[in-house]
């Protein structure tokens, strides 16, 4: 499996990447409605543009592999915070199951802290990592 690490790991950082790329892009697209379900929970809208920030410019970071272990830190407690702050209403399945997938995601994200971001990243080029490396 040695052999696969490197393109697993930058397959699993464009999985996690993925859903805050489009869920940021989809806040800038959607910035009043956004804002007006934040109020709705409790959460001042002013703090949309910080949400976009950590989605979009995180997922991008993720993506690319450059300052890994700094953004999956931020998207990590992004994904804690958000499951307390919107799906903790454990009386709604829809709820649960989104509790349930940020738990997860955060986990992938402290993967990330742990392990880094693999061979294959702009974090490993700047180590002077070779492609063909296994960390």
């Amino acid at each position: 499996m040695e052999t696969f690490q490197a393109p697993i790991a930058l397959l699993a950082r464009l999985f996690l990447a993925y859903i805050f790329v489009v869920e940021g892009w989809g806040k800038i697209t959607a910035y009043a409605a956004t804002g007006d379900y934040m109020e709705a929970n409790g959460v001042s809208a002013k703090l949309l543009p910080f949400v976009i920030l950590t989605e979009l410019g995180g997922g991008l970071l993720i993506a690319a592999g450059f300052m890994t272990r700094y953004a999956a830190v931020a998207l990590a407690g992004f994904c804690l915070l958000t499951a307390m702050l919107f799906h903790a209403d454990f009386s709604n399945i829809e709820q649960v199951i989104n509790f349930n997938k940020n738990i997860a995601i955060a986990g992938g994200f402290l993967a990330l802290i742990a392990f880094g971001p693999g061979a294959w990243s702009v974090d490993a080029l700047q180590r002077g990592v070779s492609r063909s490396s296994t960390s």
